[in-house]
């Protein structure tokens, strides 16, 4: 039977990708030798406009600001709107969606962001299949712009899975019926505001994450115990100092039903947080603590356990990676988020079969999200069965 170009392409693709093979996929340039994937010197001609959309990637933003439902308060800071950027990536009639999303403690804007996004240039890529080479270049463009790259990644994973006609959950091989509960939640507030909120989301979790870190941490947890008994998870971000105060801290949480600590100690109290770790009667996981791969085994004996986020860690391919070299090394995994659409929310959550742990629930707390996407179900997140990262633009 004759094979159509474009079933042969997500026959071709669907195997390269699931082999881990790239082939031949970068930039041709005359009379170089130079390495694929990085900048081009030479302006890149204008591609004719294919019937169905462009032939050569074309990369599209616009700033868009999250709106908060609540005062989101942490040890640090409070806020009710996140900033963010919208991204698209458009390739022969198929469109991927990405995203940005910079809370104040990565150190990025909209304006830094959207300065990076001017810099890429996808046209000199051929073939979107070729991501191992496509984001190595992206990566190459500036040594931070975390977010950034972020978008331009789940984007890219978007299209091509699309293209594919397979969610990205299918392409790693993950089962979507072991997609964990995820956790909501409660930012530290008085106790009339954390009851509110507590029972507004009492029933619909099966877990909770309540943020600590200041001299109101037991009667946070002693509100929340006074609404429900469901298990927590709390996330001091970096709120506490003193390494004997924080373990009796965490046994006393042990006891009032808590399952696991993000981030208990500054990032650079790396003595303290050994010791910590080694005498803790939970698991800790690294927040703060941890971006990108390459921190990923410096984190051994400091935790039990990483906190992976797409916008510390440039997106989904860098995040597939940290989880399998995490679970090499007999770490625990959580996957977290920012405040985000279900467009980057259901990006994170392709991977999410594959953790312990899952905290994303970040479109869950905003009024005016983009997309739909993943949904949660008696409190554990359910994966759509559509392609790319599964999300519909509304």
């Amino acid at each position: 039977m004759k094979q159509n170009r474009r079933d042969f392409l997500k026959a071709a693709g669907l195997a390269a990708l699931g082999a881990g093979l790239v082939i031949g996929c970068g930039p041709k340039r005359k009379g170089t030798e130079e390495p694929a994937g990085e900048p081009v010197e030479e302006p890149v001609a204008e591609e004719p406009v294919h019937p169905a959309g462009p032939s050569r990637m074309q990369l599209d933003f616009e700033p868009y600001e999250l709106q908060l439902q609540h005062t989101f308060t942490v040890s640090s800071y409070s806020r009710n709107t996140t900033p963010g950027v919208q991204v698209e990536v458009n390739y022969q009639g198929y469109t991927g969606y990405g995203e940005a999303s910079m809370p104040p403690y990565l150190g990025q804007s909209v304006e830094s962001v959207t300065a990076f996004l001017k810099k890429v240039n996808l046209k000199q890529f051929a073939d979107p299949f070729c991501l191992d080479d496509i984001l190595t270049y992206v990566d190459s463009l500036s040594p931070g712009d975390s977010a950034a790259k972020a978008a331009v990644d789940i984007a890219l994973h978007d299209l091509v899975g699309k293209m594919l006609g397979a969610p990205w959950y299918r392409i790693w091989g993950y089962d979507p019926a072991k997609a964990p509960a995820t956790t909501f939640t409660i930012g530290i507030d008085t106790p009339e505001v954390v009851r509110e909120k507590t029972e507004e989301c009492a029933g619909k979790f099966k877990i909770l994450k309540v943020k600590v870190g200041l001299d109101t941490d037991k009667q946070m947890i002693e509100t929340i115990r006074s609404v429900t008994d469901v298990p927590l998870a709390v996330d001091a971000n970096q709120g506490w100092t003193d390494r004997f105060k924080a373990l009796d801290m965490i046994y006393w949480l042990r006891d009032h039903g808590v399952k696991m600590v993000e981030q208990p100690l500054p990032v650079d109290r790396v003595d303290d947080q050994a010791w910590l770790n080694e005498r803790s009667p939970l698991p800790l996981f690294a927040d703060e603590s941890i971006q990108r791969l390459a921190d990923v085994p410096r984190m051994k004996g400091l935790f039990s356990g990483i906190n992976i986020k797409l916008m510390k860690c440039t997106g989904m391919r860098e995040a597939h990676r940290m989880v399998e070299v995490a679970r090499a090394l007999d770490m625990q995994v959580m996957l977290g988020c920012m405040t985000e659409t279900s467009c980057g929310i259901s990006a994170a959550a392709q991977l999410s079969p594959a953790v312990d742990f899952a905290d994303l629930d970040g479109n869950l707390l905003i009024s005016n999200d983009l997309f739909t996407g993943v949904t949660v179900e008696d409190g554990r997140l359910v994966l759509p069965d559509r392609p790319g990262i599964g999300v519909v633009k509304l």
